[in-house]
C-alpha cells in the first residue's frame, strides 16, 4: 500500500499575498531535512503540503521524525493513498490500513474532508458508509462521536484520496529563513541553545558567536557547544559557529578593570564583537539566553550597560522564564543532558566575588576606556575559527 505524509501550515495561512514564499522556504527547508533519506516528491495545495516518497525502501518513521522538527508545520500525519479517488476505495483502503490500530481501540469515529467538491459525496455520507464497513469488519468496536479512542480520518483532496489516523503535533512557529539572520551567543550552558531554538522558531536563520579563553577553557568545552549547536540544528538547519579567542581580552580585564565590573565589561566586549560578527554575516539582531534577575548580570541596570554597545537589536526570548520552564524546553529540544557537562565557558572565568547589580553606564564606560581593547577585539577578530554545524553531523 503506498503511503505519504500530509503537512498542514500553521501561521503562514495568515500571511495574505506573502504566503506563497513562506511555503516555498519551507518546501526548501522540508527537502533539506529528509533528502538524505531518499528522493521524495514535494508539493502544496489548499494549506496541504504533500511529501511523497518516489522509492518503496524509505523509512518514513525516520522521514517524520525530521518533518516533525520543521517550523512552520502545525501537524503531520503519515497516511495511506487510495488507488482511486472513490468511496469504493476509500472503503477498501482504511480497515486493511489502520487494521491494527482498529483492533486495539474500542471506540472510534469516522471523520471526513472533502476539500474536493467534485467528488460525489458528501462528508456524512463518507463517514457513515466508512462507519458502518468498520463496525461490520470489528464487531467488538461501538462508535463514540465525542471521545472515541481512534478517529479515522479521510481526506478528498485534489491530488487524490486518503486515509490516516491520528494527526501528531508538529514544530509550529514559521520556517527558518522568513524573518532573517541572526547572530546567537552560544555558551555551553542551558539557557543559549534554548533562546536560539526559541528564535529560530521565529522564522530567524541562525549565527552562531562563541568565546573561548584557553586555557582557562578546554577544548572539550568548545567541542561541547559544538555538540549544543547540532542539536539546536535539528530545528534550525545548518549554521555557522564563529569561535572568538578571547583569553587576551578577559586577562586584560582581571589586570586592569574593577573586579566589580569583570562581567559587565565582559558581556559589553562580548556584546561589541558579536556585533561585527554579526553585521559581516548580513544579521540584523543579537539572541542572547538571558532571563531577567537570574545572575547579577542580568539585572536591569546590568542589561542596560551592556545594551549600550550593541550596535543591534538584541533578542532575549527568555527574559521572563524562570529556570524551570527553560530547563522543560531543553529536556524538549534534548539539549539538557549536554548542557550540564562540566566543561566551564569563558563566562565563569575571573567570576567577581561580588558582582555589582546595579551599575551606573557612566562609570562602566570610564571602567573600560582605562584599557584599551580595541587592537585587542581586532586582534580576536582576525584569528576567528569558523566551524560549519549541521544534525547531518551527530
Amino acid at each position: 500500500m503506498k503511503e505519504i505524509i500530509l503537512l498542514k501550515d500553521g501561521e503562514i495561512v495568515l500571511k495574505g499575498l506573502n504566503r506563497r514564499t513562506f511555503e516555498d522556504v519551507l518546501k526548501k527547508n522540508i527537502r533539506h531535512a529528509i533528502s538524505h533519506l531518499g528522493s521524495f516528491e514535494i508539493k502544496s495545495a489548499q494549506s496541504i503540503i504533500y511529501v511523497k516518497p518516489l522509492s518503496d525502501d524509505i523509512d518514513l518513521d525516520e522521514a517524520c521524525l525530521k518533518i516533525s522538527r520543521v517550523f512552520g508545520i502545525v501537524s503531520y500525519s503519515r497516511a495511506a493513498i487510495c488507488e482511486e479517488k472513490t468511496l469504493e476505495s476509500i472503503i477498501a483502503t482504511a480497515p486493511v490500513y489502520l487494521e491494527k490500530e482498529l483492533k486495539a481501540v474500542k471506540t472510534f469515529k469516522v471523520e471526513a474532508r472533502r476539500s474536493d467538491k467534485r467528488f460525489p459525496y458528501k462528508s456524512p455520507e463518507i463517514c457513515a458508509e466508512l462507519g458502518g464497513v468498520i463496525l461490520d469488519k470489528f464487531p467488538h468496536l461501538s462508535v463514540d462521536v465525542h471521545n472515541p479512542d481512534l478517529i479515522v480520518n479521510v481526506e478528498v483532496r485534489d491530488f487524490g484520496a486518503y486515509v490516516h489516523g491520528a494527526a501528531h503535533k508538529g514544530a509550529g512557529g514559521i520556517p527558518v529563513g522568513t524573518s532573517g539572520n541572526a547572530a546567537i551567543l552560544i555558551s555551553g550552558g542551558i539557557d543559549s541553545p534554548v533562546a536560539a531554538y526559541m528564535m529560530a522558531k521565529r522564522g530567524l536563520k541562525l549565527t552562531a558567536v562563541h568565546f573561548a579563553s584557553p586555557p582557562y577553557t578546554s577544548k572539550r568545552a568548545e567541542d561541547k557547544v559544538v555538540r549544543l549547536l547540532r542539536r539546536v540544528s535539528r530545528y534550525a538547519g545548518k549554521m555557522t559557529m564563529y569561535t572568538v579567542p578571547f583569553t587576551k581580552i578577559q586577562k586584560t580585564i582581571k589586570n586592569e578593570c574593577p573586579e566589580e565590573l569583570f562581567t559587565i565589561i565582559m558581556r559589553r566586549l562580548m556584546m561589541q564583537i558579536s556585533s561585527r560578527i554579526a553585521a559581516d554575516n548580513d544579521c540584523t539582531a543579537l539572541i542572547t539566553g538571558e532571563s531577567l534577575g537570574q545572575v547579577a548580570s542580568q539585572t536591569i541596570g546590568a542589561l542596560s550597560c551592556t545594551d549600550d554597545v550593541a550596535d543591534l537589536l538584541v533578542f532575549r526570548p527568555l527574559i521572563g522564564m524562570d529556570k524551570q520552564e527553560i530547563i522543560d524546553i531543553s529536556y524538549k529540544i534534548d539539549t539538557y543532558d549536554i548542557s550540564i557537562e562540566p566543561y566551564e565557558d569563558c563566562c565563569t572565568v575571573f567570576t567577581p566575588k561580588h558582582p555589582r547589580t546595579r551599575p551606573v553606564l557612566k562609570y562602566v564606560k570610564e571602567a573600560q576606556e582605562k584599557a584599551n581593547f580595541e587592537p585587542m577585539i581586532e586582534e580576536a577578530l582576525a584569528n576567528l575559527k569558523v566551524t560549519e554545524i549541521s544534525a547531518k553531523d551527530e
